[in-house]
């Protein structure tokens, strides 16, 4: 373990070295500029016929599930135990500053995931059995004409979600579950084995169908529960988040059991957890989106920027808020345990901790649920529709391994795939940008149901 534990800090390293982070960051500012700041400027539009039009099944074109399915299984996808566990562990190893680069990672990532959406939607293609596949894949390619990048992303796919789905939001789970009640992390691993089992072995359409129900009902329960944190402690809110602000440009000293850290090293974990809690960059979400009945990719794009605003913005906003007014980042806690005391120590009795392991429980479970579709999309790309059913099985057993495995180790190791995955998607992103312009103008210029586009 210990020859696997410095290889991969090695490979990290070299992953999440400066080069990457110029990349990732640089995708997002050079496709913002490219595509008009529509993050900003069509925001109100895009939030309108998104996450205001998520449950509408008329706007319907080609494809499998409804284009709300589709954007509610993406975001169940991403609003995941990263942004509970994500989050608290930016914060216990590189101060509040972390958050600052979360939230530009989360910004500029909003027309990255626009545009790797779109991508992914307009080089999708229909299968023999009448259903839609799509993703990063099939844009490198079509696209890019690199059929070699595409089977290394596949393969990253594969590796990378059995760490972060299978295994990181099982542990976190378990972790949370043993925090609060002390059952043994095997058994609560052989619980979401078995109703995870149901859900993946129906397919997109059943994934899409618990997906519509569960993402607004876990969601608003967080938010509400953090909103209410940020209610009854509404003083500390601007000290706060002049923390973030002031801690993102300066070293953070070391104090209690936070061991201090540097500013590159806060602008590194920040744009790590926060690439892992909003996937911007990834070439995930294309795959589930591919499936969508929509009759414009740059449509379906659009639910890119409503997923990264959810997710980074909203949920992992509030998270980071709870942790900094509670003071327990100082502790050495980390993980989800961090976010869980935080809440119980600024929510009245223990109600906020019951609320952290619940929405843990629910964040968790749609991730399980969501990112098995990744692999399946993957497998299926690379070996054909017969690794489906294995696919689906190994997933199963994962979430056993997953309930018993180390934190620090899984959260490093999938850190190294993230951006090992990201780089092959970055790479076409900017490669393709010239088609994402083109496939934005026509949307805004031609759909009919698009006058009011501010």
């Amino acid at each position: 373990m210990n020859i696997i534990n410095t290889w991969n800090d090695w490979l990290n390293g070299i992953v999440w070295g400066p080069y990457m982070i110029i990349l990732l960051i640089g995708t997002g500012i050079y496709m913002s500029f490219r595509l008009g700041f529509l993050q900003i400027y069509n925001f109100k539009y895009i939030i309108k016929h998104t996450i205001g039009r998520m449950f509408d099944k008329t706007l319907e074109g080609e494809g499998d599930i409804s284009p709300g399915q589709a954007g509610l299984t993406a975001i169940a996808a991403v609003v995941g135990t990263g942004n509970i566990a994500g989050v608290a562990t930016a914060i216990s190893i590189g101060g509040p500053g972390a958050v600052f680069w979360m939230w530009l990672s989360a910004f500029f990532g909003m027309a990255t995931k626009f545009s790797e959406i779109t991508l992914g939607v307009h080089y999708r293609e229909k299968r023999e059995d009448g259903s839609y596949a799509g993703g990063a894949m099939y844009y490198l390619a079509k696209g890019l004409k690199q059929k070699w990048m595409a089977y290394f992303f596949s393969i990253m796919v594969i590796i990378t979600y059995f760490i972060i789905g299978a295994i990181v939001d099982t542990n976190t789970i378990a972790l949370s579950v043993q925090e609060q009640w002390g059952i043994y992390p095997l058994y609560t691993g052989i619980f979401l084995a078995i109703i995870t089992g149901f859900v993946v072995l129906g397919g997109i359409k059943r994934i899409g169908e618990v997906c519509e129900f569960l993402t607004p009902f876990m969601g608003g329960i967080y938010i509400f529960a953090g909103l209410s944190i940020l209610i009854l402690n509404v003083e500390q809110v601007p000290g706060a988040i002049a923390t973030i602000f002031t801690s993102a440009f300066r070293p953070a000293a070391a104090t209690g059991g936070f061991a201090g850290a540097t500013v590159a090293r806060m602008m590194t974990i920040g744009t790590a957890r926060g690439l892992f809690s909003n996937e911007a960059g990834m070439g995930s979400s294309p795959m589930i989106h591919g499936s969508a009945k929509t009759d414009h990719s740059a449509r379906q794009g659009m639910w890119g920027i409503a997923e990264v605003f959810v997710d980074s913005l909203v949920i992992c906003t509030i998270t980071a808020l709870a942790i900094i007014i509670s003071g327990e980042w100082t502790t050495g806690v980390s993980g989800a345990a961090l976010t869980i005391r935080a809440f119980s120590n600024v929510l009245p009795g223990n109600i906020g901790g019951y609320v952290v392991v619940f929405s843990a429980m629910l964040f968790g479970y749609s991730c399980l649920i969501s990112a098995n579709y990744y692999c399946e999309s993957a497998g299926q790309y690379i070996f054909g529709i017969k690794s489906i059913l294995p696919i689906r099985i190994l997933w199963i057993v994962f979430i056993l391994i997953g309930s018993v495995g180390g934190l620090e180790f899984v959260w490093a190791l999938a850190d190294t795939a993230n951006g090992l995955m990201a780089i092959p998607n970055l790479i076409a992103i900017l490669a393709l940008s010239g088609v994402v312009v083109a496939q934005k103008k026509d949307f805004f210029s031609n759909c009919n149901d698009n006058k009011d586009i501010s």
